[in-house]
């Protein structure tokens, strides 16, 4: 083949595909229409957080945020506007305020309809207000993908969208994702239109109501390139009216999140050349079926979350192609075969929530790519050492998450745990693993996630656990862990995000100016020795949502920038100290406990959404009026109040009707007289206790019951 040629079959290929690459100052402006349009379409797109503040006037369009124009031609060929997508694990409340406000909104101009040469457009993730989908996007013919996934669009999917004959990829999950009102459901009565797609390789229509689409198999059926085909959460039940089963392509079927019950459908068995099957969170029950031993290409199967109460059939080891296997939630039993090491491709492994008992078998140092392995809440009866033995054989270099949490694990850690240096979540949780903590954690350098919680670990805390400066979760909670820690503990945890370790016996010793290196939304450090000063390091958490600090020996008044702080708190517990003032307010939002401390002056104001109040044993006093027949409140959510033992005066007003969804009420042993009144009766009380106070009269009926 002569260079020309080859110089002329790469031009031709660099023109067909509209590669966005450039030569010098070759490429070509974007066309003057093109920019109207796109300009035009902003004017009706709200952007809070100024995302597309590059989009002007002037200028080169093609240069736009999410825009992308062929460098030969000019013409605007892919629209990408989904915001960046957050890690929720690692981001601050106020980092994942300001994605919110990435989001865009309003409605979608028809002027998109200029955009001719328009073959990529992706609004996924925005958020559209339930406004419907608009059928002019069905005009655009030169759509090959279309994703409009997470943003929030409502009513009915256009049938209009069959016209689009060049899509490829149809994107249309969760369009309602995380409105769980029944009235916004997106819904299709029938897929017919779906027939016009016949170069549609991708179709996803997750959390579309389905119910009603009883030709949903049919018209599916009979796209001739369609290869992935999601139909999560689609209110889907059993069998649809039985067809010959013709999907010559498709390699990926996911169903999960259905109704589909008891058993599998068996057209889903004639699908030999299947590599994932996704059917978790269904109803099916019984054994595993064994006609899936014939789909031997699968490197996907998910049948978690569903009834299967069999034991683990031994032709499923013979999967070798396996990459992937979730048998999570189910109620399986017996023992785990040696035959598990047959599974040499398996990279993820989750046997977790069943009743699978004796031993990890030997074999798993066969699993050599072995990444993530889930045995959790399951009765393995063994020593975490032999465990840990296998996997160092097969995986040490290489395994990323390790979670053998809720079994009957015992013995001690020692220092091959340090072996697994790419491991970034383990969990032992809920075991009786004793003996210390081992000096080698602090080879984890990956580690992000670390739970070993409600065993017996004693002995101090390693200083090396600052080591693994990624971790962003660590809970070490009842145990019998001892001794003091130090502030450099935390010196070198600046990712770290949530920290549960009450119920042992630490004492923490840090500078009265120390300022932690971590922002926490979880800091719960009950039954350490924190006082008697109260904890001013505290006041640099700016993103706390849970804090337990009861039973700490703290002797103090509380300061005033306390009270304040609390207005993002989810769940304040300070009781059983020795902490006094008055407190003016308390904006916490679901649970607060002050129980067993010196807390005077009269009853702190709360928040209408607060769930749980504990004020036992203190010094409160005065009336009640105040608290209770606060108008500001609205529609209080209160559910158990706990004042017993103060010192609260006065008579029992007649405010309860606003507070009908308490449950639990105890006023027992305090001062207060007069007759109960008749709006107390209307409560429907679990739990009702008044005694020990100078109460007169008659307890209403409803309550004499």
């Amino acid at each position: 083949m002569s260079a020309v040629t080859v110089f002329l079959i790469g031009f031709v290929t660099i023109v067909a595909t509209g590669i966005t690459f450039c030569v010098g100052n070759s490429r070509v402006l974007c066309i003057d229409s093109e920019r109207q349009a796109l300009l035009t379409f902003k004017q009706d797109i709200i952007d809070r957080s100024n995302r597309l503040s590059s989009w002007g006037d002037g200028g080169d369009c093609c240069n736009w945020v999410g825009v992308s124009c062929n460098n030969f031609t000019g013409h605007v060929y892919k629209l990408d506007l989904r915001p960046p997508t957050p890690d929720y694990a690692i981001l601050s409340d106020a980092e994942i305020g300001v994605y919110w406000l990435s989001m865009l909104r309003g409605k979608i101009n028809p002027s998109l309809l200029l955009l001719k040469h328009l073959s990529h457009l992706d609004l996924s993730y925005n958020n559209f207000g339930d406004i419907r989908i608009p059928q002019f996007l069905g005009s655009m013919k030169s759509l090959i993908y279309l994703d409009l996934s997470g943003a929030k669009f409502g009513g009915a999917l256009p049938h209009q969208l069959g016209n689009l004959s060049k899509l490829q990829h149809l994107n249309l999950g969760d369009l309602n994702l995380g409105d769980n009102s029944i009235n916004r459901l997106v819904e299709a009565r029938n897929l017919q239109w779906l027939s016009g797609l016949s170069s549609l390789k991708y179709l996803d229509l997750s959390g579309v109501d389905l119910s009603k689409a009883t030709d949903w198999l049919q018209v599916t059926n009979k796209l001739p390139s369609l290869i992935e085909l999601h139909l999560s959460a689609c209110f889907l039940d059993n069998d649809p009216p039985p067809i010959r089963v013709n999907y010559t392509s498709l390699s990926i079927l996911d169903l999960s999140g259905n109704y589909i019950s008891p058993s599998v459908p068996k057209w889903i068995f004639s699908l030999h050349s299947l590599v994932s099957l996704d059917l978790s969170g269904n109803a099916l029950g019984g054994l595993i079926p064994n006609s899936l031993q014939n789909m031997s290409s699968l490197k996907f199967l998910d049948l978690s979350t569903n009834s299967f109460d069999s034991s683990i059939p031994g032709w499923l080891y013979n999967l070798n192609h396996l990459e992937f296997l979730s048998l999570r939630g189910n109620f399986l039993q017996g023992k785990i075969s040696s035959a598990i090491g047959n599974l040499s491709s398996i990279v993820r492994l989750d046997l977790s929530g069943n009743q699978l008992e004796g031993t990890v078998p030997t074999s798993l140092e066969n699993l050599v790519n072995l990444r993530q392995l889930d045995l959790s809440n399951n009765k393995i009866d063994q020593v975490i050492s032999e465990i840990l033995q296998s996997l160092s054989r097969c995986c040490s270099d290489d395994l990323k998450s390790l979670n053998m949490a809720t079994n009957n694990l015992s013995g001690h850690l020692n220092d091959q745990l340090g072996l697994f240096k790419s491991l970034s979540y383990l969990s032992l949780s809920q075991n009786s693993i004793s003996g210390l903590i081992p000096i080698s954690i602090g080879n984890l350098s990956s580690l992000k996630y670390f739970d070993v919680s409600e065993n017996q670990l004693d002995g101090n805390l390693p200083q090396s656990l600052a080591q693994p400066m990624s971790l962003e979760y660590m809970n070490i909670a009842y145990n019998l862990l001892e001794g003091t820690v130090s502030e450099l503990l935390f010196s070198s945890l600046t990712r770290l995000r949530v920290l549960r370790a009450s119920q042992n016996k630490l004492k923490f010793e840090a500078n009265s100016n120390w300022i932690p290196p971590f922002q926490c939304r979880t800091i719960e450090m009950g039954y350490w020795l924190l006082g008697p000063k109260f904890p001013t390091w505290l006041q640099f958490q700016k993103d706390l949502s849970t804090l337990d600090i009861s039973s700490a020996g703290i002797s103090d008044v509380v300061p005033s920038w306390f009270w304040n702080f609390t207005s993002k708190m989810v769940s304040l517990n300070i009781s059983h100290n020795g902490l006094e003032g008055e407190i003016p307010f308390l904006p916490v939002h679901k649970l607060v406990d002050l129980r067993s401390n010196r807390f005077t002056g009269p009853l702190p104001g709360v928040l209408p959404d607060v769930a749980t109040l504990f004020f036992t044993n203190n010094s409160f006093s005065g009336s009640l009026s105040d608290f209770l027949c606060d108008n500001k409140l609205g529609k209080p959510k209160l559910f158990l109040l706990q004042l017993e033992t103060n010192l609260l005066s006065g008579e029992i007003p007649d405010c309860w009707l606003k507070w009908r969804g308490i449950r639990v009420l105890n006023m027992g042993n305090n001062n207060l007289t007069g007759k109960i009144p008749d709006s107390l009766g209307s409560l429907d009380f679990m739990f009702l206790n008044l005694r020990n106070n100078k109460l007169s009269g008659e307890l209403p009926l409803t309550l004499q019951k």
